[in-house]
Order: C-alpha cells, then structure tokens, then sequence
C-alpha cells in the first residue's frame, strides 16, 4: 500500500505543470507620467562641429500645478562618447515662482539653455565620433540641510553627431 501511495505521488508530481510550482512575476501597473515634463528639446547645430560655436540644448519644461515649496528648477545633461571614456555634464538652475497661468487649465512653462563647448571633463576637445545626451529636469526644495530634490521629470535621450 505504501509503494501504491509513493507511486501515485510521484506520478502526480511528474504530471503537473512546473510553471504552476515558479514564481509569478507580478504585473506593475505603469507609473503616471509626472506632472513635471519636458517638452521641448532642440539641438542646434547638428551636425556639431566646435569649431564653428557652441552646441546648444534649449529645453523648454512645463511646471506642476502645486510646487509644494519647490523653489528651484535644476536642467541637467549628460553627454558621454560610446566608450564613456569622454563625458561631460552641462547643469543650469534657476528659481522659480508661481506665476498665474493666463487660462485656468494652462500650467507654467520656463525655457532653459545648456551650452556645450565640445569639451569633455578634462577639458580636451572631444573626438569625432557619435556621443549619447540625457537631458533630465528636476524641482529642488530648500530644506533644513539644502537643496532637496521634490519632483523629477522623465529623461531625454538620443544621439548626436560630433565631426
């Protein structure tokens, strides 16, 4: 009776599904948007060639409804070769000030320009070649200790052409 019961077990495992034995990824559910955002990016010029001037990033962000004491907008990039042996990374802040919006549903928007010389960290003139961006926007609060970041708008990124 015992090998009847060892059997019947072993065959039921053998049977059944493994998947029902792993664990189960939990779906997430997507995060919203924040209402913080970029939505603005141009790049001028491109192709980029730091002979000829400055390469400008200008961003334009569109501020929340409520700051909720957030009293500085900080606009960053991070502008790295393939190799990430050559980066540079271009920050601009400026303070903020609610400002009542001409309709009831428009929010504020602050334009802001990131100018790259075409050096990288070491101040060296960056080789040709193809280099990655990441424009990111936050709101700063000033807290007890400094600056504290509040909200985070999601990133910018592509590619530019360096000749």
């Amino acid at each position: 009776m015992l090998l009847f019961m060892l059997c019947c077990a072993v065959s039921l495992i053998a049977l059944s599904p493994m998947d029902g034995w792993a664990k189960t990824k939990r779906s997430r559910v997507p995060r919203p948007e924040p209402e913080l955002k970029i939505i603005d990016l141009k790049i001028v010029p491109i192709p980029f060639t730091p002979e000829n001037g400055p390469l400008e990033f200008s961003v334009t962000v569109q501020l929340p409804k409520q700051f909720d004491g957030a009293t500085v907008l900080e606009v960053s990039s991070l502008i790295s070769s393939p190799s990430k042996t050559s980066l540079r990374f271009l920050s601009q802040r400026q303070e903020i000030s609610p400002q009542p919006p001409e309709n009831a549903g428009d929010r504020q928007n602050i334009s802001l320009i990131l100018t790259w010389d075409g050096q990288d960290q070491t101040k060296q003139r960056t080789p040709a070649g193809t280099y990655a961006y990441e424009v990111r926007t936050k709101l700063l609060t000033n807290g007890e200790k400094g600056l504290r970041t509040s909200v985070v708008a999601w990133p910018k990124r592509g590619t530019l052409e360096v000749r």
